[in-house]
């Protein structure tokens, strides 16, 4: 299935946002909105943008735009500030309520920008959000750090290529599982290549970003009460035979699998 995935960078404008020592919100959200909706394009996401340069939209224009475009998924990004300079540190994602497709979104964007080091503040359900409330598709909404702590802002200057993937990489990780989800086809008739096994799920994550960074079509399945790491789906053994050889060639143990899976 191909996605449409709309890519939201908040404020604009006359609208900066936060600001901290002549920092704007408004630039970081939209340099990290540029740089993953690339990724995504790169991977074969129908990538529609809010906003590419440095303009004011309403809340309900965004949605608005989303909903005409009849986006699968919506993805806003914005920094997070407190009262005071350096009194909190850390990421967060909003969803409108924690549930269903935009939950596994948003607690996968969460770990994958945690391993990078940020502090997991967690999912919130916020149904107040414009952005959330009014889009007809699940919606997320990224705090990536925050804007008037020095740490954060430093995570995010030296560390943005890494943001930008582990962001990219949690969205493609969730749209894979949602497309097994919806291949019935698939239980019966293709090979994938299994790499983990995990009764934690922070831990197979680990090792689905990992492959995911080094290009790998990896996607996260729950079967038996576990989490299963696998890559790829042929219809052809020798396909899945030369994934495997690749794979192993990297360091990885595997072994392939079919039939029947519970997604």
């Amino acid at each position: 299935m191909a996605y449409k995935v709309i890519i939201d960078a908040g404020h604009g404008g006359a609208d900066f946002g936060a600001t901290y020592n002549g920092r704007k919100e408004k630039d970081d959200n939209l340099d990290l909105a540029l740089a993953v909706g690339n990724i995504l394009s790169q991977n074969g996401i129908d990538v529609v943008y809010t906003r590419t340069t440095d303009v004011y939209q309403t809340p309900f224009e965004k949605a608005a735009l989303a909903n005409e475009a009849g986006a699968d998924f919506f993805i806003s990004f914005h920094r997070n500030s407190s009262p005071k300079s350096n009194q909190y540190e850390g990421v967060e994602t909003l969803v409108y309520d924690k549930s269903g497709e935009k939950l596994d979104m948003a607690e996968n964007i969460n770990g994958a920008l945690g391993e990078l080091g940020f502090r997991e503040i967690g999912v919130k359900a916020r149904p107040g959000l414009v952005v959330l409330r009014r889009t007809k598709m699940p919606a997320v909404l990224i705090e990536t750090g925050f804007l008037n702590t020095d740490a954060d802002n430093e995570r995010f200057d030296t560390q943005f290529s890494e943001i930008a993937q582990a962001i990219s990489s949690a969205i493609l990780g969730t749209l894979d599982e949602e497309t097994l989800e919806n291949q019935t086809a698939i239980q019966d008739d293709f090979y994938r290549v299994q790499t983990g096994s995990f009764r934690n799920r922070e831990h197979a994550n680990n090792m689905l970003y990992t492959l995911q960074a080094q290009g790998y079509p990896a996607f996260l399945l729950y079967e038996d009460g576990l989490f299963k790491v696998q890559v790829g789906a042929y219809k052809n053994l020798s396909n899945a035979v030369k994934m495997e050889q690749a794979l192993r060639k990297s360091g990885y143990s595997t072994w392939i699998v079919s039939g029947p899976a519970s997604y």
